[in-house]
C-alpha cells in the first residue's frame, strides 16, 4: 500500500514571533505529480523545509503529528535525504561557491548524493558501485560528457542537469524541484524541463515549487496555490490554473494561454494597446 509523500495536519511555523505558515492541511500522494505555486514570499520554501525536516512546525498538543513524510513523523534527516531528491537554484549555488572541498567535478557531485553531502567527500569511501550508478545517472540526464568537468565551469543548465542526476542516483521515491529554472535562459529552461518530464513519465513522484506558471509541465495534474503562508486553493490543474484564480494569487489581472499542455500567464495590462 502506498503512503502519502507528505501529510500536513494544521501545520503552523513561526519565525521569531511571526507566523509564516498558518495551519496548513495538505496531502500529496505517491505518484501524484504536484505543483506548489505562489508568489515570492508566500511561504513555499518554508513548506519545502517542512518536507525535508529542516523546519519543524509548532506541536499540536493532541498527539497528532502535524507533518508526516512517507507516513513517518520521526525521520532521521540523513535517511530521509535518500528518499527525497532535491534540486534547487540555491543548492546549485552552494555546490559552486559554498562547499569546503573547493571545486568539484560532475561525477563527484553526483556521488555526493549517496552520502547526502553537498560535495564533501573526504571522509567517505567511494565504491565502484557508486561510480557505476553515478555514470548511469549522468547518462540518463544527457550529461555523461560532463563527468570530469568542474561544476563551476559548466553552464547553469548543464550544472542543473548534473544536480538532477545527483538527486536521482539513490533512486528516491520523490523528486522535489524548488524554483529549479532560476537563472536559466530560455533554451536551458526548455531542455531542463524536458528531462523533468521524462522523469515524471517514468514514475518518480514529482513535487515542483515555483512562482513561474510556465514551469508547470503537462505531466503535473494537481496544483496547490499558496499565498501569505496559507493554502489559497488545491485541486486539478484545470480548476486552479484559471485567470481568476491566478489573478487573485498574484494580486493582479492576468491573461492565461494554454499550448501543448503548458500554461503561459501575463499581466492583463500587456494585452492593452
Amino acid at each position: 500500500m502506498r503512503v502519502p509523500v507528505l501529510e500536513l495536519t494544521n501545520a503552523t511555523v513561526k519565525k521569531d514571533e511571526t507566523v509564516v505558515l498558518h495551519g496548513l492541511n495538505l496531502t500529496i500522494n505517491e505518484g501524484e505529480h504536484t505543483a506548489i505555486l505562489g508568489p515570492n514570499g508566500a511561504g513555499k520554501s518554508i513548506l519545502v523545509r517542512l518536507l525535508t525536516h529542516e523546519e519543524r512546525p509548532l506541536p499540536l498538543g493532541n498527539g497528532t503529528a502535524p507533518v508526516r513524510v512517507f507516513g513517518d513523523d520521526n525521520w532521521n534527516v540523513w535517511e530521509l535525504r535518500s528518499q527525497l531528491g532535491i534540486v534547487s537554484a540555491d543548492l546549485h549555488q552552494r555546490f559552486v561557491g559554498g562547499n569546503s572541498e573547493g571545486r568539484i567535478t560532475g561525477e563527484m557531485a553526483v556521488i555526493s548524493g549517496f552520502i547526502a553531502s553537498q560535495g564533501i567527500l573526504r571522509y567517505s569511501t567511494i565504491t565502484d558501485e557508486m561510480r557505476r550508478r553515478a555514470a548511469e545517472a549522468l547518462e540518463k540526464m544527457g550529461v555523461a560528457h560532463l563527468s570530469k568537468r568542474w561544476l563551476n565551469e559548466m553552464s547553469s543548465g548543464e550544472a542543473r542537469r548534473v544536480l538532477i542526476a545527483r538527486a536521482l542516483v539513490t533512486s528516491p521515491r520523490a523528486l522535489v524541484l524548488d524554483e529549479p529554472t532560476s537563472n536559466l535562459d530560455v533554451v536551458a529552461r526548455h531542455n531542463f524541463l524536458e528531462r523533468v518530464r521524462q522523469i515524471a513519465r517514468e514514475g518518480t513522484t514529482l513535487i515542483l515549487i515555483t512562482h513561474h506558471v510556465e514551469e508547470v509541465i503537462p505531466e503535473i495534474k494537481r496544483v496547490v496555490l499558496i499565498k501569505h503562508g496559507r493554502i489559497a486553493g488545491a485541486g486539478s490543474k484545470s480548476e486552479m490554473m484559471t485567470p481568476q484564480r491566478l489573478g487573485e494569487l498574484f494580486e493582479g489581472p492576468v491573461v492565461l494561454d494554454e499550448l501543448g499542455g503548458y500554461y503561459h500567464a501575463r499581466p492583463a495590462s500587456e494585452s492593452v494597446k
